[in-house]
């Protein structure tokens, strides 16, 4: 729970401040850390003292003192050195070690209540009790942003996003996978997009700082109550999912973002195949050159007006209605008709998701 080099931190810092050299050593005389090799003497020493039912003794020049864990057992601190304020140097120490490990352990059960809360793990009872025991608001406004990166397990991602942010917040930052990283943010009253799209570039920027190539963040919507939270989760995943597929120039996508594409995206395969076969017969969008296609997009992305696309593809007006023309002929479609503009835009939707499901399954 508490590592070996936090405890080594904790002693060599308060050494250097009073000179009594410290060590310690679990209940089985095992050396965790220390300040000095003489220590290592003491190991006998220490497993006899464990056995004790004393929780302070002095032996051979050192000061022993017990360290529990809900009243098991957990280290035992040793303290010598030519200092008068041995004794009180070594249980202060102790006590600082004995709160280390309250506060390590609070964080270890919060960590777990997060994991549990997002894959919906808990009955909504055990989710109130534990927020209440844990000092967890739950009537705060919180979203779910989930980051993901190219290089998944291999990187240290979770440890970098942890470290970087601000240490006086409330968010939660873990991991459920080997893939991604989770964020639970706590918001103020009034935050919305804006604000969450400013937290994510702030994560995107310090993990592309640290190396770490293609950081793509998704988040869901915003929720009031502790048990939507795994609502919020789910919707990230989404996101993160569809976004891939539609918004894959992105590397920031809200749920409330997706659009049609959340409606795509959980549409089964042969529903699909069979949506194209009707709209374009035999044919694919695929089969249309790359002229054609440019032509489409420029269009759509100029709302269906022939004067702005003309102008921007730099051909004359009149080139532009014939090309139009000419996929009507071969598709029957009129993209200059808005219902039609629909079908086909929702027709290349779903070829590019059909294409993306293939790469996936293979």
């Amino acid at each position: 729970m508490i590592s070996n080099q936090i405890l080594q931190n904790t002693i060599e810092g308060i050494k250097a401040i009073t000179r009594v050299e410290l060590g310690v050593v679990d209940s089985e005389g095992n050396m965790i850390a220390t300040t000095s090799d003489a220590i290592y003497e003491c190991q006998r020493s220490v497993v006899e003292f464990a056995k004790s039912p004393a929780d302070g003794q002095e032996m051979q020049g050192y000061h022993f003192f017990k360290i529990y864990d809900e009243q098991q057992l957990e280290f035992v601190l040793v303290a010598g050195g030519p200092n008068d304020d041995t004794y009180m140097v070594g249980k202060m120490t102790a006590f600082q070690i004995q709160n280390l490990l309250v506060a390590y352990k609070e964080r270890f059960d919060k960590d777990n209540f997060i994991k549990n809360l997002l894959l919906d793990n808990l009955l909504l009872v055990d989710i109130y009790s534990r927020s209440k025991k844990l000092h967890i608001q739950t009537d705060v406004k919180r979203v779910v942003m989930i980051v993901e990166n190219e290089n998944g397990k291999d990187s240290n991602a979770l440890e970098i996003v942890r470290a970087n942010m601000p240490a006086n917040t409330k968010d939660f930052i873990t991991a459920v996978d080997e893939k991604n990283v989770i964020v639970v943010r706590e918001l103020s009253e009034g935050d919305g997009n804006k604000e969450i799209d400013k937290v994510a570039k702030t994560i995107d920027d310090i993990l592309t700082k640290e190396g770490i190539a293609k950081v793509r963040v998704a988040y869901g919507t915003v929720v009031n109550e502790i048990k939507e939270v795994s609502r919020s989760y789910k919707e990230a995943k989404m996101a993160l999912d569809v976004g891939k597929i539609f918004f894959d120039e992105r590397d920031i996508i809200a749920y409330s973002e997706l659009g049609i594409g959340r409606l795509i995206y959980q549409l089964p395969i042969p529903l699909c195949k069979m949506f194209i076969k009707e709209i374009f017969g035999g044919k694919s969008p695929d089969d249309f050159d790359e002229e054609t296609l440019m032509t489409i997009m420029k269009f759509f992305e100029n709302s269906l007006n022939v004067s702005e696309t003309s102008r921007q593809l730099f051909i004359h007006r009149n080139t532009l209605v014939y090309r139009l023309d000419k996929l009507q002929k071969s598709t029957g479609l009129d993209l200059r008709v808005f219902e039609d503009a629909i079908t086909f835009k929702i027709a290349l939707m779903v070829v590019k998701y059909m294409k993306y499901m293939e790469t996936f399954e293979y």
